[in-house]
C-alpha cells in the first residue's frame, strides 16, 4: 500500500530521529522532501541532506545529517505539518503566519519553488503551507 503524506513522513522521521539523539536518518527521496530539507540546512536546522543510491531495491534515499547543540540536544524543538492532503492550507504573501513570534520559520510550495516564509514575502509570491519549525 503506497504513502498517503510523504511529507508528514519525512517530518515525523526526522522529529523522531532527533529526539532519540540519531545522528542521521534516511528517507525515501522525492522533489518535494529533497527541497524541504534543502531549506531546512539553508536555515541551519539540519546539518546535511543529500541524496545516495538505495542500498535494498530500485529508488534512491535521502541521508540526512541532524545538527545538535553543545549540550547535544536537537536544535529542531518542533516539526508541524500545516497543510495536508485532506485540508490544504493557501497563503498569500502578506497573510503568512509568523512562528513563535518570529523564532520559527513556514515551509511554503511556491510557484517559485519551495521557500521559506521570508523569501516567499520577499518575492511577493503565495503558495501552499507545507509545515512550521522551531
Amino acid at each position: 500500500m503506497g504513502m498517503t503524506d510523504p511529507v508528514a513522513d519525512l517530518l515525523t522521521r526526522i522529529r523522531n530521529a532527533s529526539r532519540a539523539r540519531h545522528e542521521s536518518v534516511e528517507v525515501p527521496w522525492s522533489r518535494i522532501k529533497e527541497g524541504i530539507t534543502r531549506v531546512l540546512v539553508e536555515e541551519g536546522y539540519l546539518q546535511e541532506a543529500r541524496k545516495v543510491k538505495a542500498k535494498e531495491g530500485a529508488g534512491e534515499q535521502l541521508h540526512i545529517q541532524l545538527k545538535f547543540d553543545k549540550e547535544n540536544n536537537p536544535i529542531i524543538l518542533g516539526l508541524r505539518r500545516v497543510s495536508r492532503p485532506s485540508l490544504r492550507i493557501y497563503v498569500g504573501a502578506k497573510k503568512i503566519p509568523p512562528i513563535r513570534k518570529g523564532l520559527g520559520i513556514n515551509i511554503l510550495s511556491t510557484p517559485k519553488g519551495i521557500l521559506v516564509d521570508r523569501e516567499a514575502q520577499k518575492a511577493k509570491v503565495g503558495g501552499e503551507l507545507l509545515c512550521s519549525v522551531w
